[in-house]
């Protein structure tokens, strides 16, 4: 059964689930071109996309989030939780994958750094799971430093190892933590 992380506050942010009303502005960010520059996937269907949000509070895996400053949609958060691939006898439901987007204008801030640890909070102190793992494009300088922060390894970099709809081939970097990791770097700060 769903015990949802959310509400909770990150820094600035509130996180919340995603509500009916919030489509237009999900749809909106998802498809804006500026966000699109880093997304391997550069447009969304506008009714496929709201659907998709409608289902999480629903979902047993998804924990997905909004993103709100000061009663604004500022951004989303992406939460899943995943499990190993053919590994017989695994452990189901301990490890996850964090993404966010923030809308444009609010680059800059410190927002990105606040909705990415929320995520890492939920996932690691909420939802008890012993890795996390997270990617963005290489060129992406901005949120590969969020994810530093944010106390994350970068463990790869690909080359050319995903497919762009405009830029073709690109290198990303995945980045992951496990929860050790995270309850030690919390008790240092």
């Amino acid at each position: 059964m769903r015990t949802a992380p959310w509400p909770a506050r990150s820094g600035a942010l509130l996180l919340r689930d995603p509500l009916p009303e919030d489509a237009d502005q999900l749809v909106a960010l998802r498809n804006n071109p500026v966000v699109n520059r880093f997304m391997l996937r550069t447009h969304v269907d506008p009714d496929a996309y709201a659907q998709e949000w409608a289902s999480i509070p629903d979902s047993d895996t998804d924990f997905s989030c909004i993103a709100e400053l000061n009663g604004r949609l500022a951004g989303l958060g992406f939460l899943d939780i995943t499990d190993g691939w053919g590994q017989p006898g695994m452990p189901r439901g301990t490890q996850g994958i964090i993404g966010y987007m923030l809308q444009p204008d609010l680059a800059g801030r410190g927002l990105g750094t606040d909705l990415a640890r929320g995520l890492l909070t939920a996932a690691f102190d909420a939802l008890q799971l012993r890795r996390v793992t997270a990617s963005c494009n290489a060129d992406n300088v901005a949120s590969a430093r969020v994810l530093e922060k944010n106390g994350m390894r970068r463990e790869q970099h690909g080359i050319e190892d995903s497919w762009h709809a405009d830029l073709g081939w690109v290198d990303g970097y995945q980045y992951a933590m496990l929860a050790r990791e995270w309850t030690a770097a919390r008790t240092v700060q």
